[in-house]
This record gives C-alpha cells, sequence and structure tokens, in this order.
C-alpha cells in the first residue's frame, strides 16, 4: 500500500509540473506582464475640435423659388443725337460722363454760308411783301374805277390775280426763310433728354455729314434687364412678376425690378425666351453693360434653408450630422427644394431651428464622437 501512495504522489508532482511549464510558455509567447484587450466600447472615444466656420444654426428664411435668369443691364430711357447737317463741328461743350439737361447745348456745326442765305432770304421776303402791298392798292383801285364805270371787270380780275400772285411770292420767300433758320438751328445740337452723356465719339474740327452721331444721352434714374430665361419656365413668367438679380461690381448686394415685358418668341438656337426687367435705380448705382444673374421670385414662402455642405444626398437617403449634448450624431431628413444660385437646400423634416449641424469637412466625423466648437459658434440646441 505504501508503494501505491507513493507512486501516486509523484504522479500528481509531474502534472503540476507539466502545468507550472505550459503557464511559463503562454507568458513568454504573449510577453511578460500583458493584458488582454478590453471590450469594444468600454473606452471613451477621442473628442475632436473644429472651428465656427465648420458648423451652422439652422433657422426659419424667406425662401423665394423661380426660374434663373441671365442678362445685361441698358438703360430705359436712350437718346443718339446726330446731325442733321454737314459742316465742321466748330466746338464740343459736354464731356462723357457729364450731366446735362433737356435742351442743354451739347456742340456746334460750322453754319458760315447759312448766315449769307439767311441775309438773302430776309431780303427776298421784305421785296415779296413790298409787291403784295402794290399789287393789293392797285386792287383797291381798279375796284374803284370800275364800279365807277371807267374800267372793265376784266381789269379788276387782273388786279386780284396779281394780288394772289404777290401772296404766293410772300408764302414762298417766307418758307425759304424759315428753312434756313431751321438749318441754323440744326447747326447748335441740344440735348433732347435729361441725362448722363454716355457716349461722344466727335471733337471740335471733326467733319460730319447728316446722320453722324454726335452724342449719347442715357437717363440713369431707370434701368432695363435684358435677361433670358429657359422656355420650360414659361408658366412661371407673367408681367409684373417680382425678379431679384446680383450684378458684378456690387458683390453680395442685390437688386430688384419687375417683369415689364415678355418676348413673343423663342431663340431658335437657345431655346430661351428673352425678358424686359424694369429696373428703379434711384441712387444711381446701376450703370449700362453690366451683367447680371438672378431668378424670377415666382413664390415666397417661410422654409429652412441649410447648406448644401451641410447635407449628404449621395446615398438613398439624405442625412445630416447634428451637434447635441456635445457630441455628433447623425439624423435623417427629408429635402426640398435645392437652390443652385445660393448652393442651399430645403429641409421639410428632421431638424428644427436652433439645432446646429456640422458641414463641409466636419460632416465626416464618427457620431458620437464628442466634439468642442472653438470661435463665436452658437450654443447646439438640447
Amino acid at each position: 500500500m505504501v508503494g501505491r501512495a507513493r507512486r501516486v504522489t509523484a504522479g500528481l508532482r509531474a502534472v503540476a509540473a507539466l502545468a507550472a511549464l505550459g503557464a511559463s510558455t503562454l507568458a513568454a509567447a504573449c510577453g511578460t506582464g500583458s493584458t488582454p484587450p478590453a471590450p469594444a466600447g468600454s473606452a471613451p472615444a477621442a473628442g475632436v475640435s473644429i472651428g465656427a466656420e465648420s458648423v451652422v444654426t439652422v433657422a426659419v428664411v424667406e425662401l423665394r423659388t423661380g426660374p434663373l435668369l441671365s442678362g445685361e443691364l441698358r438703360a430705359a430711357r436712350e437718346a443718339t443725337v446726330r446731325a442733321k447737317m454737314p459742316g465742321s463741328v466748330l466746338e464740343v461743350r459736354a464731356e462723357e460722363g457729364q450731366s446735362v439737361q433737356r435742351g442743354a447745348v451739347l456742340a456746334r456745326i460750322e453754319a458760315r454760308p447759312l448766315q449769307d442765305a439767311l441775309v438773302s432770304s430776309q431780303s427776298g421776303v421784305r421785296s415779296a411783301e413790298q409787291s403784295l402791298a402794290v399789287a393789293e392798292r392797285e386792287a383797291d383801285r381798279t375796284a374803284s374805277l370800275v364800279k365807277g364805270g371807267a374800267l372793265a371787270d376784266r381789269d379788276l380780275e387782273l388786279a386780284r390775280s396779281a394780288v394772289t400772285g404777290a401772296q404766293a411770292q410772300v408764302a414762298d420767300a417766307r418758307a425759304r426763310l424759315a428753312s434756313v433758320r431751321q438749318q441754323l438751328d440744326d447747326a447748335v445740337v441740344t440735348a433732347p433728354i435729361s441725362g448722363v452723356l454716355s457716349g461722344r465719339p466727335v471733337n471740335a474740327g471733326d467733319v460730319v455729314s447728316p446722320g453722324t452721331p454726335l452724342a449719347t444721352i442715357i437717363d440713369p434714374s431707370s434701368m432695363l434687364l435684358e435677361a433670358s430665361v429657359q422656355s420650360d419656365a414659361l408658366a412661371s413668367l407673367k408681367i409684373n412678376t417680382p425678379v431679384e438679380f446680383e450684378v458684378r461690381g456690387y458683390p453680395g448686394q442685390t437688386f430688384e425690378g419687375h417683369i415689364e415685358r415678355i418676348a413673343p418668341s423663342a431663340d431658335p438656337v437657345t431655346r430661351q425666351v428673352n425678358i424686359f426687367v424694369d429696373v428703379p435705380n434711384t441712387r444711381g448705382q446701376l450703370v449700362a453693360g453690366l451683367f447680371a444673374e438672378g431668378r424670377v421670385t415666382s413664390e415666397r414662402r417661410q422654409a429652412i434653408l441649410v447648406p448644401a455642405t451641410a447635407v449628404d444626398t449621395s446615398g438613398p437617403g439624405a442625412w445630416v450630422l447634428r451637434l447635441r449634448d456635445g457630441k455628433a450624431e447623425r439624423v435623417p431628413v427629408q429635402v426640398g427644394v435645392r437652390d443652385d444660385r445660393s448652393e442651399r437646400i430645403e429641409i421639410l423634416s428632421g431638424v428644427a431651428a436652433g439645432d446646429v449641424l456640422l458641414g463641409g469637412a466636419a460632416r465626416a466625423i464618427t457620431p458620437g464622437t464628442p466634439v468642442t466648437v472653438t470661435g463665436a459658434a452658437a450654443a447646439p440646441r438640447k
């Protein structure tokens, strides 16, 4: 019995030794002092810091929808002054960009030959008037003699015929005088409307002929936007519909007008329709020739609009990344109208006014990540 007990004790000691050897081998393979990894989600995620430019606070604003347009501004009232007589330009009084009043002298054309014609015409009128006076006296004398029986009625008819001829000569002389005076008036070029001189293609000493442009005057108080709109938007085009647009040279400023006229036909190449927009220009900011882009405001309503960079529409459903309780959370949203001109998207449901959304590169933050906004930014809605 004693021998058997000794053999059992020796066997237990061998098993213990083998167990110790296996434990030491496993420890050597895994590294001394190593610990197994923690279960997923047991450690807090690392936070990120973003600038205020990467967040946007949701707000309800006015949404304006309608077809886009582009075109060029020109003056609603414009006048091109042309020469009415040939001659050399003696002087030019107005300069480009100068304001002029209606009737102001712009230039003078040499009219020296007309002065002699004026004197001759005046003499012709006086001579014809004297001849008429003589013929009238002769007719009166002949009428008295005919009444007394000294002359026949035929003599009175001849006298009256002479009066008629003299009257015609007076009328002809006066017409020639009026023509000369009109030509003299044409030699003095005046402004037909009040406005600003936008062009003056002639200088003193230039020789002009009838029809030569001398000056262009525009009335800057009212401008006209001649723009093109896609023909598929004809249903939105109506007279007096508001139009808003921007022009190069005034970044960030919006101007308004209303549709005054609509072209009756579309362009055969572009299939676009021209519209003419009346634009008040009381402050005189707008000038003719500027390029404009905008839209016909066919509808106005209150809506939630956010920058397109804050909405992901690449998948089957749109979503935004909202900042709530200091963490980013993914929120599915329903989108409406997309305004390509302002690069904004209407949100119909999913977010409310006051929510803070992450946009741009910040939209790539993993949901659940703590987010800190540096700089001036609206507090997230809770």
